[in-house]
This record gives structure tokens, sequence and C-alpha cells, in this order.
């Protein structure tokens, strides 16, 4: 779990809530379902117009990273690697094999089969970097729905407020329907900013940045099963992997 996440959200909320209830106003009057309808409808209606199905909802699907990111231990996978590197040294690439079902990653599992094949060390990287490729772009483009909803949060947000005027311009006449209208065009405005700055945008960012972890993660693994191939020494090894170590 990612608490820093969880800590951000509350100190958040805390300070938009906390400002309001300071400055004498009841956290009631930001509670506006006509607001929310208008501003998270139409956020997410333009979102998924601009984006596929698989890649709207692969973005769904990753906004639990931002509270429960993959597990990336850098320290466990040189360790991992190293082991594997001695086991090689003295069985030969063939021993390796027993590893095969002890692994749950496909990527994992693929690069190092390819090893067991006794396939070219160049052609190993090749073929994995392809995959990392594929990878960090199907993710990035999954993060950019979130950085696409809160680029249109505050303009829907403006587009209620103007709704809401125009409600209040219709109703002139009739004092007790203005207080509603107003409230709308200001709530609808704190939604779209407030969201748009608190949490969309943030989330996207969060994402982009733990897909380029794993995306370090999946080179260390690269350059530790093409060392393997070459038959470098562990220590040697040990020293490369170090490296990506920030």
């Amino acid at each position: 779990m990612d608490y820093v996440s969880i800590i951000g959200i509350v100190l958040a909320l805390a300070a938009i809530l906390g400002g309001q209830v300071l400055e004498g106003g009841h956290i009631s009057s930001l509670l506006q379902a006509t607001a929310f309808l208008i501003v998270f409808g139409g956020t997410f209606g333009a979102t998924m117009l601009q984006s596929s199905i698989p890649v709207f909802l692969r973005g769904l699907k990753l906004a639990v990273w931002v509270v429960f990111p993959p597990h990336q231990d850098q320290l466990a996978l040189i360790e991992q690697v190293i082991e594997w590197s001695q086991t090689a040294r003295k069985g030969g690439l063939l021993a390796l094999e027993s590893q095969l079902d002890q692994m749950q990653d496909e990527f994992n599992r693929k690069g190092l089969q390819m090893v067991v094949d006794g396939a070219e060390p160049e052609k190993i990287r090749d073929a994995m970097e392809v995959e990392i490729a594929t990878y960090e772009k199907h993710n990035l483009d999954a993060a950019k729905v979130w950085l696409a909803a809160g680029g249109f949060a505050p303009t829907i947000g403006i587009l209620g407020a103007v709704m809401g005027l125009i409600h209040v311009m219709e109703n002139l006449t009739d004092p007790s329907k203005l207080g509603a209208g107003i409230a709308v065009a200001f709530v609808a405005t704190i939604y779209g900013v407030g969201s748009a700055n608190l949490f969309l945008i943030p989330m996207a960012n969060k994402i982009k940045a733990i897909v380029e972890q794993q995306v370090v993660m999946q080179e260390m693994f690269i350059e530790g099963l093409v060392s393997i191939a070459n038959g470098e020494n562990p220590r040697i090894i040990e020293t490369k992997l170090q490296g990506y170590i920030v």
C-alpha cells in the first residue's frame, strides 16, 4: 500500500473542507448533485470519446496502482540474477530450467526461457526490448486517460457554472430559485478545478512514475539475463545491476 498517496488524498480533502469550515461555511453547501452530474458525467464522457475501449478500461484498472502499486524490489531482483548466474556457471545454462516453473511473471519467464534455450545474447536483448516498448506504450496510454480527464474537468466545470448562471437569469423574477442556480454555478467550478488539480492529474503522473519504475526493473532483468548468457562473472553482473539503483 502506498501510504504517501493516502496521506496526500486525506490532506487535500482536509485542506479544502477545513478551509470551508474556517471561513464559516458548511460542508453540505459543497454537496450539489447537479454540479456533480454535470462535471463528472461530462468529464468521463469526453474522456471515453477520446479513448478506445481497451485503453479506457486499462486506465480505470491502473487507478488502483495509486494506492496499491505493484511490488518492486530491485535488491531482490539483483540477488535472484546473481543466484542464477552462479547456478549457470556451475551447471550450465540448462541448469536454470528448473527455475521456470517457479516464475509467475510472463515477461521474466519468457526471458529466462530464451536463456535456457541458448539464444544469442543480443537476440535476447532485442526480443525483450520489444516486449518492454509494448508494455510501456500500453500503460502510458492508459495513464493518459486520467491526464485527459484532468484537462477536461476544469472546462466542464466552467460549462456547469455557465449553465447555473443561465438558470439564474431565467428566474430573476423568482428569488426562491436564485440560490440553487448560483450554488450549482460555483460548486461546479470547484468540482472541475478541484478534481483536476487535486486528483486526476496527480493520479496520471503517479501511474506514469510507476510505469517508468517497472520499465527500469525490466531493463535490469534483461541486462542480467544477457550477462548470464555471456557467461560474465557474478560479481561483475552485480556491480553492473547496482548501477540501476538510484
